[in-house]
């Protein structure tokens, strides 16, 4: 049995007429740079995530570095000046690092709660500088991170929160969705994502209007009015393209997160009497939408190896904390520093969970994770 840790194919037999429609006025109206379809699905993601605002940008990678740009958090070539400082998880994907660099400043790294997976909340108190201007927590995996507890902490340091929900929209913490906690919130759209476009794509959303403004105009080149320009921003617009394909699957997003933790429940059944594989663990306080079903277990890489000679899909998200890769060696840091990262980096791995998977197909996956896990 062949089971994909992705099956886009299954997901887009039930938006291909609505997409191809939207696609096909798209092409007749040449409107592929912002245009109407943007601002609707800016719309819907505001009403759908609780902000007042949402701006479409290029992808979530550019979301966060846009954030970073129109709260400040930026040195340009000519400043000669400290660095600011960022407090980042080291376990995430590496744009929530990489964009801090690329705004001129200094990610400081913050080691995760070894159940969650994400940021450890208690230990972002003591990274604190003068020079700290912000806190950019991850919704890991689809779950909130500890909101109420790093929401004290910035307030107490007067600090900025930019939340990276690139794999969370439609996630809550005690009902509060995602990017309700922060200065603005970062989406992703990226095709793998639990909303996925048809190529890259972001979202910011927020509810300051001063800050939506800002980041409007960083979206274009630091431009307002056309051709005049207030701060030097980039080209992180979102295509036409891009909003259609995803304003036919946002009428899904909730019954495919429902779906979702269906699946979830039929694996922590499945795994309940192995002691060697640990399922996701879901703070009470969250509604999740498992962007991914993780699962640890001792033998990560046996594990892996048996599953794809069965043909069935899993990945590593992620095989090396941020804090021990090459590009970031100058910060100092060595392993051992943030252990719960790193042993999360060498037990973790990702099973098949997108809304269309048979139970015939799990309890397959089930059954081959069983057979080869370290008893």
């Amino acid at each position: 049995m062949n089971v994909p840790l992705l099956d886009l194919k299954a997901q887009y037999e039930g938006v291909r007429d609505e997409t191809k429609r939207m696609l096909n006025d798209i092409l007749q109206s040449q409107y592929f740079i912002g245009g109407p379809y943007v601002a609707k699905l800016e719309s819907e993601v505001a009403k759908y995530s609780d902000t007042k605002h949402a701006i479409g940008v290029s992808s979530g990678t550019d979301a966060l570095l846009a954030s970073l740009m129109a709260l400040g958090i930026y040195r340009s070539p000519l400043e000669n000046k400290p660095a600011d400082e960022v407090i980042v998880p080291t376990y995430t994907f590496f744009a929530t690092a990489g964009c801090v660099w690329r705004a001129g400043a200094k990610p400081v790294f913050a080691d995760i709660n070894a159940d969650t997976y994400n940021i450890d909340a208690a230990s972002i108190e003591s990274k604190i500088t003068e020079r700290t201007k912000a806190i950019i927590p991850v919704h890991l995996y689809g779950q909130c991170a500890e909101m109420e507890k790093i929401s004290a902490i910035a307030k107490k340091y007067n600090l900025k929160i930019i939340e990276d929900g690139a794999q969370a929209i439609g996630s809550s913490r005690d009902g509060v969705k995602v990017g309700g906690f922060g200065d603005c919130a970062c989406l992703s759209f990226f095709p793998s994502k639990n909303l996925g476009g048809l190529g890259d794509g972001g979202m910011i959303v927020t509810n300051s209007d001063s800050l939506a403004q800002s980041i409007r105009q960083m979206r274009n080149h630091g431009m307002e009015p056309k051709y005049f320009h207030k701060h030097v921003g980039g080209n992180f617009r979102l295509d036409a393209v891009q909003a259609a394909g995803l304003l036919a699957k946002l009428p899904y997003l909730d019954k495919w997160g429902e779906m979702r933790r269906q699946n979830a429940a039929f694996y922590n059944q499945g795994f309940a009497q192995c002691k060697s594989v640990k399922v996701p663990v879901i703070e009470p306080q969250n509604h999740t939408i498992y962007n991914q079903y993780i699962i640890s277990v001792p033998n990560r890489d046996e594990v892996i190896a048996h599953l794809r000679s069965k043909e069935i899909g899993c990945e590593i998200y992620y095989p090396m904390s941020l804090h021990m890769q090459e590009c970031f060696a100058q910060l100092g840091y060595k392993k051992g520093d943030f252990p719960n990262a790193e042993f999360a980096a060498s037990h973790t791995l990702a099973l098949p969970i997108y809304p269309e998977l048979t139970r015939q197909q799990q309890s397959y996956v089930i059954e081959e994770v069983l057979a080869s896990v370290a008893k």
